[in-house]
């Protein structure tokens, strides 16, 4: 055997080799979209979010608010007013345009409250979900179980687990 026959060989195998050893595996996948629209803590945790969100929307409205009376009431007065005057007011609205900034940031910015506590729920949700997707693959000796929302293109229904985790994520949750 010459070196470019072992090398079809060798790719001839490597190629039936996983398509021989697939027809022992079970394969599943889950619908994460649908998971994320039907499982209720998903629902609640995302009434929260906008709960703290417009919170902190009405609280940026009241510092703008702010800043716009404030620059308002110096444009009114500079020209009758002591150079003294206008510094200081300067100095305020300077001041607040900065509390606004930082307002901003601390609340909404990518390091911000909003986006972290979004993050943890996310992360403590999705913990929920990964436990209940492992225990149905045990439980029915699945191989794999993919997230069909992400790149299935097709898959049967008999192959579809979504009912199947949100049956034990619901099971979680009474028994919490």
């Amino acid at each position: 055997m010459n070196k470019k026959q072992s090398i079809m060989w060798i790719l001839a195998i490597s190629i039936l080799l996983p398509i021989v050893s697939m027809a022992q595996v079970k394969i599943g996948y889950i619908a994460s979209e649908r998971v994320r629209t039907e499982y209720e803590e998903f629902k609640e945790a995302e009434s929260q979010l906008q709960l703290e969100f417009r919170k902190v929307q009405f609280e940026y409205q009241d510092l703008m608010i702010q800043l716009d009376s404030l620059k308002q009431s110096y444009e009114t007065q500079r020209l009758m007013s002591s150079p003294d005057w206008r510094a200081e007011k300067e100095q305020e609205i300077q001041s607040l345009e900065l509390e606004i900034q930082n307002f901003q940031a601390q609340k909404v910015g990518p390091e911000g409250e909003l986006y972290q506590r979004q993050a943890q729920m996310e992360y403590e949700l999705l913990g929920k979900v990964k436990q209940a997707v492992d225990r149905v693959a045990i439980d029915k000796g699945y191989d794999f179980i993919f997230d069909g929302s992400v790149s299935l293109l097709y898959g049967k229904a008999t192959f579809d687990l979504t009912d199947d985790v949100l049956h034990e994520l619901k099971k979680a949750n009474e028994s919490n």
